[in-house]
């Protein structure tokens, strides 16, 4: 699982609130700076932890929302871009202060429906009165823990994470169990040239295939050429061929039609969210006008093949397709959107492998919100290769 798959969690309050005391406590370890002077962390810090019978995280350490001056109110407008970051959050609350800072992140945790516990924290030096926390109880219906980073059972804290997420997510779905039944032979097209990762599979297709085993079905993985010697010889005929989206043309025309076929991206975009805003906002291509600016979202952190397709290919298809010349903007990761949202005519967004649903809902929401058009690669490849319908009708009923 890449780093960014992981749950992040943030970690937001006053200076000297004991954020970074408490990342210690909780992974038992001193991997963030702490000192008694406030403003000692001035940028995120990033911390891997497995928490036991949960999840692989990753802790955001963050500067304080209180920090002052110039330079400090840099650091406080980083620290609000990283919420969208972040899949949890725990607002660090110290001497029964909960005034006009803390009020603010919390209810722009609520607006981004950001799961969130509130600690608070020092209580060996103060104590949390039972008035507050009935009053942040019942406001925000979330956890309120009084806690001591001198304290050696973090029981309490682990449990009230792993309760804020399990209370607003599921079970994690299956990416395709809801149209396999076991014993289903899936067909995985891959194909392998300069911009495959020398030695190994990309993540989309490692995560299909264990996917496949759990549902307790059977993967057959070929390259392009190779498919119709293999159905030819074989005579198997799978539930479902799934392609890379930059073959789809090619693959198209030799997956016989009767076979449902898809792509890694399209997957990934129906187990994230957002499918219902690509599908209707991918023929928004039809509409684009000469000169649009178009937003690409490349979340898979520099990977050298998704650079290719989002930077070079997927551009010169949509001006071949459409015959106009557009602006093309492309932000990596989970790099700040520099420019206003309403300066785009389109966002197209990677499959998203590498980061959570939660990231991924969060990124594309300004769009949305602003009536912006969102498409995914797959799907915009596809609408532009003429086998949009085809590709997504599997998932449509």
């Amino acid at each position: 699982m890449g780093k960014d798959n992981k749950l992040h969690i943030i970690l937001l309050g006053r200076r000297n609130s004991g954020k970074s005391s408490l990342i210690n406590t909780l992974t038992g370890q001193n991997i963030a700076i702490v000192s008694d002077v406030a403003g000692t962390t001035t940028d995120l810090v990033k911390r891997s932890y497995e928490i036991p019978d949960f999840a692989s995280v990753i802790f955001i350490d963050t500067a304080g929302i209180d920090d002052i001056g110039t330079l400090g109110e840099m650091r406080v407008e980083k620290t609000r871009n990283a919420i969208s970051q972040a899949d949890i959050a725990i607002l660090v609350i110290t001497g029964n202060q909960f005034g006009k800072h803390e009020r603010e992140l919390a209810e722009r945790f609520r607006k981004q429906k950001l799961p969130f516990l509130i600690i608070h924290n020092k209580r060996d030096e103060k104590p949390l009165t039972p008035v507050l926390k009935d009053q942040l109880t019942g406001e925000y219906h979330c956890p309120v823990i009084d806690f001591s980073t001198r304290d050696t059972d973090t029981t309490p804290v682990l449990d009230a994470i792993k309760s804020v997420w399990q209370k607003e997510n599921d079970k994690p779905k299956s990416l395709i169990g809801d149209i396999l039944t076991p014993g289903d032979i899936v067909l995985l097209i891959t194909p392998i040239d300069s911009e495959a990762p020398a030695g190994r599979m990309i993540l989309p297709q490692v995560q299909m295939l264990r996917d496949i085993l759990d549902n307790h079905c059977s993967a057959i993985v070929l390259q392009p050429e190779e498919i119709t010697g293999f159905l030819e010889k074989t005579g198997i005929r799978p539930r479902l061929a799934i392609t890379d989206s930059q073959v789809f043309k090619k693959v198209a025309a030799i997956i016989p039609p009767e076979i449902p076929l898809t792509s890694f991206s399209i997957v990934l975009a129906r187990h994230k969210g957002n499918f219902e805003a690509y599908l209707k906002g991918t023929a928004k291509i039809e509409t684009l006008q000469e000169g649009d600016r178009v937003l690409m979202l490349e979340s898979c952190s520099h990977h050298v093949s998704c650079e290719d397709i989002g930077r070079h290919k997927i551009p010169r298809w949509l001006q071949d397709y459409t015959g106009k010349n557009f602006q093309f903007d492309f932000i990596v990761g989970l790099d700040a959107i520099t420019r206003p949202i309403t300066d785009y005519a389109m966002v197209i967004q990677c499959g998203g492998c590498m980061i959570t649903g939660k990231q991924l809902k969060n990124r594309l929401q300004p769009a949305i919100e602003a009536g912006i058009p969102v498409s995914n690669y797959g799907m915009a490849i596809a609408y532009l290769h003429g086998i949009f319908n085809r590709v997504t009708e599997i998932f449509k009923n």
